[in-house]
């Protein structure tokens, strides 16, 4: 993490009520025991004490007053009570008590063995979680006490080794007090460098965080995580990608923003739309194909690249669309078909009548709506 996210994060902490000291063991909602019992719960003023009693003593110290070591234990919860040292509350938990807050980013559902491989050989070497993840209290919910706001992937992880050979396992967890926008800007924070979170996941995120946290305000919202609010309209933008043109890729991790933001530019274009999610469809046909015969898949920038072609493609067609007399001369042209509608150029000296050229204009029509650019859309 660098220096600037630690600021951040600490900021954004520090603006949050730490939960109260947790008991050494959890009860369930009829009272009897749900868990083991945990570590004590530590905090900076505890972690003082305890090196104190452990480390080497010099002669000097061991002759120190009694009263010396007791004026240093009030010094010392003096400012935990005074807020300067906040205490943390540490819990060992059982993840199927814990759900997963639906405002991450992360695809719970998408987390597989392989996705994970890494953290769960890690937290068997280490004998058990070592990084706490950070969930906070629910209420009202009769099978969940807890929910996580960042540590997905933990989560997730310490569920399998329980299901695999290690019942026991335990989910280390920090609670803390936090508000809807307070735990979304948390959990980005995490997420934000996790490069095995996928840019379509991340820009669904913002785009449902910017919705429901920030009103639609960008501006608001880019201040608030401290990004570059050009940055973040362009995820936004790539979130409004369709799932047609979303499956036409071989794999949703492929979609990334800077290639895909012309691609979502496109569709904005109502002229363009049809034309493009028609060849998305075709694309996701061969992709399907392609996986039933293991062979390569087509590769993104190929995708996007046809894609934006078969728009463009037919634009030029649409517009060299004429209507003519029969003997050759031009009477009617396509010029455009967009969001504002259609543009036809009605040519000068062509001979026809005006049920001729009514007939005529019948037929750019019918053209352009078997195209899927009519005025019916």
């Amino acid at each position: 993490m660098s220096g600037r996210q630690k600021k951040y994060l600490d900021d954004l902490l520090a603006d949050e009520n730490r939960a109260p000291v947790e008991p050494a063991e959890e009860t369930g909602r009829a009272g009897r025991p749900m868990r083991a019992p945990m570590p004590p719960v530590r905090s900076l003023a505890a972690d003082a004490q305890t090196s104190a009693a452990t480390a080497p003593q010099s002669p000097s110290s061991r002759r120190r007053p009694e009263g010396t070591t007791l004026l240093g234990r009030q010094s010392a919860l003096a400012r935990v009570a005074s807020g300067e040292v906040k205490q943390v509350t540490q819990l060992q938990l059982d993840p199927a008590r814990v759900r997963v807050w639906p405002g991450n980013a992360r695809r719970y559902e998408a987390l597989s063995e392989e996705s994970c491989a890494d953290l769960i050989s890690s937290i068997v070497a280490e004998g058990g979680q070592k990084v706490p993840a950070i969930v906070r209290r629910v209420e009202g919910d009769a099978d969940h006490d807890y929910e996580v706001i960042a540590g997905t992937r933990r989560h997730w992880t310490v569920q399998w080794l329980r299901a695999n050979n290690y019942p026991n396992m335990r989910f280390l967890a920090e609670v803390y007090d936090l508000d809807d926008e307070s735990a979304f800007r948390l959990s980005d924070l995490e997420n934000r460098a996790r490069k095995d979170v996928t840019d379509m996941e991340r820009a669904r995120n913002y785009a449902a965080a910017l919705r429901t946290h920030y009103k639609n305000h960008l501006t608001r919202m880019a201040e608030r995580l401290n990004l570059s609010k050009g940055w973040l309209s362009k995820m936004v933008k790539v979130a409004s990608l369709p799932q047609d043109v979303v499956s036409a890729f071989a794999a949703e991790a492929d979609i990334k923003l800077k290639p895909s933001y012309p691609l979502a530019q496109a569709l904005s274009d109502d002229g363009r739309r049809g034309l493009i999610i028609n060849e998305a469809r075709r694309l996701s046909k061969e992709q399907a194909v392609r996986r039933k015969n293991m062979t390569t898949p087509i590769s993104a920038p190929e995708v996007i690249k046809r894609l934006l072609n078969a728009g463009i493609a037919q634009n030029r067609e649409d517009q060299r669309y004429v209507v003519r007399t029969d003997d050759g001369r031009p009477a009617i042209t396509v010029i455009s078909s967009n969001r504002q509608g259609v543009t036809l150029r009605l040519h000068a000296g062509s001979g026809m009548d005006n049920g001729a050229i009514a007939d005529g204009v019948k037929e750019a029509l019918v053209h352009l709506s078997a195209s899927g650019r009519g005025l019916m859309r």
